[in-house]
């Protein structure tokens, strides 16, 4: 499959431009969140330490591909803070930044000498992130919060598996990326209110505890109300069905989801199974739910008899809601993803080019920008330092 090419444009300029984010921040959440900005034009400045973000250690066959992915569109100043001199050229770019992010433990930006009351006296019109894993305040805000953690304790891993098994964490930094596209969106929440004239500069603080919660949805109300607590389901639901994975003929597997009485209705149909919406045992969503396991048997039997791409094909003429379960080289040959450019070919040095995911979202008037590939450790060091009037080589005793 060939995607599209996106080449790199230093002087592209998006509907953020003009916006200076200062990103202390290590790993994924507020990497996540700075990309959203940088994506759409905001000067991301990566702050690292002389040995860098530990983000570029995660590698894959000795490539960093983590960092490639969410260190584009972004600079990288290398500064060691135990320098004096590194830390006076920190407060001339505080100076000059509209946005300040850190993910320190609660407690370290203050020994820094950086307490937010510090940075926002320097600086009025700042808006300071501070991500976390429990918040700034509270019984657990001492503590260590990496995302895994988070997971479980919100309750997210105690909703995934199966029941006869243990709880299961997700394979990826999804408190993270939660956490991330959240204070993105505070981020410009914040810098709305300054340019309304509602507020200055204010601190956000970011917990990676309480977005991971709310994607929880309505499950505090229901356990009040219901005294019940939720089991794993595997992959069915408490609150639909039908909805699950369906292994085919071929020993592949397709999604479904019957969300509504009408899918659900053309559903049974398919199957050849009409009588199931006028027997009570289904003839509600919540009948079907608590059934589920009937459902589940009658619609899995259809299935198990047929390959999967006649059984997808027959249900998507039908106006049932199906779709195959992909793994990463299935998204990447689908036609789909290539035509909605969902993958993107950017230019890399070492690759000649490389696949990753596009700008997110797509806007019609002021769309993201592709203005610089993921920057080695102090790329930027002299034209930023430069910039505020410093001699780079003033800090060369801070390159370990």
């Amino acid at each position: 499959m060939t995607f599209a090419l996106k080449q790199f444009n230093p002087s592209a300029t998006g509907p953020l431009d003009g916006i200076r984010v200062l990103d202390l921040s290590r790993l994924m959440a507020g990497n996540m969140l700075s990309l959203q900005l940088a994506d759409f034009g905001a000067d991301v400045i990566k702050i690292e330490p002389p040995e860098g973000d530990p983000l570029r250690d995660w590698k894959d066959d000795g490539h960093s591909l983590f960092w490639k992915t969410y260190g584009r569109n972004k600079r990288s100043v290398m500064l060691n803070l135990r320098e004096a001199a590194a830390m006076d050229a920190l407060w001339r770019l505080v100076e000059t930044a509209d946005v300040f992010i850190e993910n320190f433990r609660p407690g370290t930006l203050e020994k820094m000498g950086l307490a937010p009351d510090k940075l926002l006296a320097r600086n009025p019109d700042l808006i300071v992130v501070r991500i976390s894993g429990f918040g700034q305040t509270g019984p657990y805000a001492h503590l260590p919060g990496f995302g895994t953690i988070v997971e479980a304790m919100s309750g997210f891993a105690d909703r995934t598996g199966f029941p006869d098994r243990e709880p299961v964490l997700p394979p990826l930094a999804l408190a993270d990326m939660i956490a991330g596209v959240y204070g993105a969106s505070a981020t410009m929440m914040a810098l709305y209110a300054r340019q309304a004239g509602t507020a200055r500069g204010q601190v956000i603080d970011l917990s990676l505890l309480e977005p991971m919660f709310s994607v929880l949805g309505p499950e505090a109300a229901i356990h009040a109300v219901t005294g019940k607590i939720k089991q794993r389901v595997g992959s069915a639901s408490n609150t639909a069905s039908p909805r699950n994975v369906y292994k085919c003929a071929d020993g592949k597997y397709l999604a479904l989801s019957g969300s509504t009485p009408a899918v659900a209705k053309r559903i049974f149909e398919i199957i050849g199974r009409p009588e199931m919406m006028s027997d009570p045992r289904f003839a509600t969503n919540s009948d079907r739910v608590k059934n589920r396991a009937l459902v589940d048997a009658a619609i899995g039997d259809w299935f198990a008899t047929r390959a999967s791409a006649e059984a997808l094909e027959t249900m998507r003429q039908a106006g049932a809601t199906v779709g195959p379960v992909y793994n990463i080289a299935d998204a990447m040959s689908d036609a789909h993803f290539a035509e909605r450019e969902i993958v993107v070919d950017v230019e890399d040095e070492g690759f000649g080019t490389l696949p990753m995911h596009n700008i997110v979202p797509r806007m019609s008037a002021t769309p993201g920008v592709w203005r610089r590939p993921a920057p080695a450790l102090g790329e930027h060091n002299n034209d930023l330092l430069s910039e505020i009037g410093l001699d780079p080589a003033t800090l060369e005793s801070g390159k370990e």
